[in-house]
């Protein structure tokens, strides 16, 4: 019988490779270059934005679909961490939030804007923020303490990794495409 690994571990872990994907680099910088970024892979994936590498992976599309839910989701932590004295954050299972709020068949520029806007509000919110702000802690179900800090530097380091996840989709797709002849840039799902 093989032992359930350890949440606490895992935590760390999980944050400790966003903040490595962040390294020494300035996280509003990273954050917002992201929409930019995304509009590209999303060009870039063409007829294949909504297909999957693999039955379990998510699409290009599924992957924008994560990162707005992550920054709808970040939106509040961020000013529940500002304005509330460490309040308990629920953590989410985002294989559900793809699935069910079926993502695959959203709008592309639609799911694309509405991440860019709620990205802004997010990036005014950092800047205007002080010192004592970005200190202030939220005390996270699965991982326990993070300050706003924390939180803003992990979805920098988060970024990265779902824009090489969609790089990695792009390529892995590109190889095993079989030739199509879409005439839409998005085609429905």
């Amino acid at each position: 019988m093989s032992a359930s690994p350890d949440p606490v571990r895992a935590a760390a872990a999980y944050q400790q490779l966003l903040i490595t994907l962040l390294g020494n680099d300035d996280p509003a910088r990273v954050q917002e270059g992201t929409p930019e970024a995304v509009r590209g892979l999303m060009r870039d994936a063409g007829g294949d934005l909504r297909r999957r590498p693999a039955p379990k992976e998510w699409s290009v599309l599924e992957l924008v679909g994560h990162l707005h839910d992550a920054e709808i989701v970040m939106a509040g932590r961020y000013r529940w961490a500002i304005s509330e004295d460490r309040p308990p954050l629920i953590g989410y299972d985002q294989d559900l939030w793809v699935e069910r709020l079926r993502h695959n068949q959203d709008d592309p520029e639609q799911m694309l804007a509405v991440f860019q806007a709620v990205r802004t509000a997010n990036l005014a919110l950092w800047r205007r923020a002080t010192l004592e702000d970005r200190g202030r802690v939220v005390m996270h179900a699965e991982r326990g303490p993070e300050s706003y800090d924390l939180m803003f530097r992990m979805i920098a380091g988060h970024d990265r990794f779902h824009l090489n996840q969609m790089r990695d989709t792009i390529a892995a797709l590109t190889r095993s495409r079989i030739p199509s002849h879409s005439g839409s840039e998005y085609p429905a799902g």
